[in-house]
């Protein structure tokens, strides 16, 4: 299938029947699996073939359809499926690194990756170190005396900042770093983040991939002897494995993905161009629009996209924002993101409140900011909706 285009590959990639020729994928409920003989059981232990399983924790058919089929879409050699977007990134990070390692990493990050960076790895005698994410030089000079690894959001959550995947990649290699790459604002459909340099990415796969608001779930993608040899010992050992029904319904949402993101980021911008205009609003970020200061890195970096994701500032602080999601009527209130549904959130007392407020302020997060998350319903429905909101501030 790599012969194929994406939204082929979202159909019908890594597909494994069974004997009965099942048209949808089959979801294998068992957590253990039943050997012809003691000598086989033994051998499977020693060494497991392609499509030979012991134990869901350490693989499932369900699972590996899904493994497969997302790394055909990443252009990734193979991929490792979990129970949540931060079981990955944990994953994705912890698997690799050890005390007195040292890793670089963009400040603005999500509230759960900043608790691991910030609390965990140092716990355990890894040196993290913090940068501008958009500022190469702090790059180049944090990455000098050498690193492990580097992190980062290729689009920050929530404020839209573009972090350059294939310059900091070259420094990052020239340092000896691999570069893990949290690209769940990019989403599978605009991401080219492996051909730009990145060695690992990690997504959220109850974002875009699911899209519907039903599971959580995550995945790592890399080379074979990283997700097989590094990712894969650690997580089938510490237990966040995806669970065959979450797989099925994974699998289910690839096969639409492509058609809703597209629409979601149409309408996305359709949006920003609106809220723009807006005398009520003070700041607007999407990197689809002209204004975005990383407007070409974006262009370049997405294939000429601006992605789902709409942050905007309304005068007024909190106040004001709270008054306009009140006001919405077809736009959810939600810390969730990548939904069907559209989804408004309040960053600075939900997903970045346990953030100082000099942290956030650092970050661009102000009380009046709003996080928009693009759904699929129709675009002039949720313009009007939004512009109704802001009415009522």
């Amino acid at each position: 299938m790599t012969t194929k285009g994406k939204r082929t590959q979202a159909v019908h990639g890594g597909t494994q029947r069974s004997q009965w020729g099942e048209l949808s994928e089959a979801i294998f409920l068992t957590q253990g699996f039943a050997y012809d003989s003691a000598e086989q059981a033994e051998a499977r232990f020693i060494q497991s073939g392609p499509d030979e399983y012991i134990y869901a924790r350490y693989g499932n058919p369900t699972v590996a359809m899904f493994e497969k089929r997302i790394a055909l879409l990443e252009g990734a050699e193979d991929a490792f499926a979990t129970a949540s977007g931060m079981a990955a990134v944990n994953g994705a990070l912890s698997s690799c690194l050890k005390a007195g390692d040292r890793v670089v990493a963009a400040r603005a990050l999500f509230g759960s990756c900043l608790y691991i960076l910030e609390t965990i790895l140092p716990r355990f005698g890894v040196e993290v170190v913090f940068v501008d994410g958009a500022d190469l030089a702090q790059w180049e000079e944090a990455l000098a005396p050498g690193a492990r690894a580097v992190f980062f959001e290729s689009m920050a959550n929530p404020s839209l900042e573009m972090v350059d995947i294939e310059a900091v990649a070259t420094l990052a290699h020239a340092a000896g770093a691999v570069v893990i790459v949290d690209n769940v604002f990019s989403t599978p459909v605009f991401s080219r983040a492996i051909e730009q340099g990145a060695d690992v990415v990690v997504y959220s796969a109850t974002k875009h991939i699911d899209g519907q608001g039903r599971a959580l779930g995550g995945v790592i993608l890399g080379s074979r002897e990283f997700i097989r040899g590094t990712v894969e010992p650690y997580l089938k050992h510490t237990g966040a494995a995806m669970s065959p029904f979450t797989a099925w319904i994974m699998l289910k949402g690839l096969e639409t993905m492509d058609l809703r993101v597209r629409a979601q980021a149409s309408s996305a911008r359709a949006i920003a161009e609106a809220v723009s205009e807006h005398p009520k609003v003070t700041a607007v970020s999407y990197p689809g629009l002209p204004t975005h200061p990383q407007y070409d890195l974006a262009q370049r970096q997405l294939g000429g996209a601006g992605g789902t994701m709409v942050s905007f500032v309304i005068e007024g602080g909190k106040e004001a924002a709270f008054a306009f999601c009140n006001a919405l009527e077809i736009v959810l209130i939600s810390n969730n993101l990548g939904d069907a549904k559209s989804i408004a959130t309040h960053p600075a007392t939900t997903t970045h409140q346990r953030l100082k407020p000099e942290q956030r302020a650092s970050l661009g997060i102000s009380d009046g900011m709003i996080r928009l998350s693009v759904g699929i319903e129709a675009t002039e429905d949720l313009v009007a909706d939004i512009l109704g909101a802001l009415s009522a501030v």
